[in-house]
């Protein structure tokens, strides 16, 4: 039961990523609605009943929330950039952190200063500033315009899912999306 399914609140407006077992209580509890479901998978429930797995659930009521704060971290950063190296534009599994402008020439941990790096451009490029080593970025970084409820790694994930993205805003800056 490790699947993840996403729960919209009750205006459809992508609001969190659950567990299957999560999303199954939440239906059976009545407090959600299930708009797509797995056809070829199905779970039992106490009563015997084979009901299909939930992809998509929608709340009956609506949760307010703030609107959140997108968070600098490692993770926001690789899904901004498509889990792709800046320099070379290989995905590799290994990718690092670089920052643009070297701390010690005065960059500092901002969105417009990080990008996924692979460990070889990495290595060449050093504490240098890209164009002191011949280096130059594929795209300047920046933070990105929209703010998820759901993760910014989960966003880029869930945008590969062929129902979730009839529900996930259209969003151009992220992951190589709609690039």
């Amino acid at each position: 039961m490790s699947q993840e399914v996403l729960v919209l609140n009750s205006d459809y407006e992508p609001l969190n990523v659950c567990n299957l077992r999560r999303a199954i209580v939440l239906v059976y509890l009545g407090k959600a609605d299930v708009l797509h479901a797995q056809e070829e998978q199905t779970v039992a429930s106490a009563e015997g009943d084979l009901l299909p797995t939930p992809s998509v659930v929608k709340l009956r009521h609506h949760v307010k929330r703030p609107l959140p704060e997108l968070k600098l971290s490692r993770r926001s950063v690789f899904a901004r950039d498509n889990y792709t190296c800046q320099y070379c534009g290989t995905s590799a599994r290994e990718l690092t952190i670089d920052h643009v402008v070297p701390k010690r020439h005065g960059g500092g941990s901002q969105w417009e200063n990080l990008v996924a790096c692979c460990r070889r451009c990495n290595t060449k490029k050093g504490d240098k500033t890209p164009e002191k080593v011949g280096m130059k970025l594929l795209r300047a970084p920046r933070r990105p315009r929209y703010t998820p409820y759901i993760s910014l790694n989960k966003y880029v994930a869930g945008a590969r899912h062929a129902v979730w993205r009839d529900y996930l805003p259209i969003f151009t800056d992220v992951g190589g999306l709609g690039q």
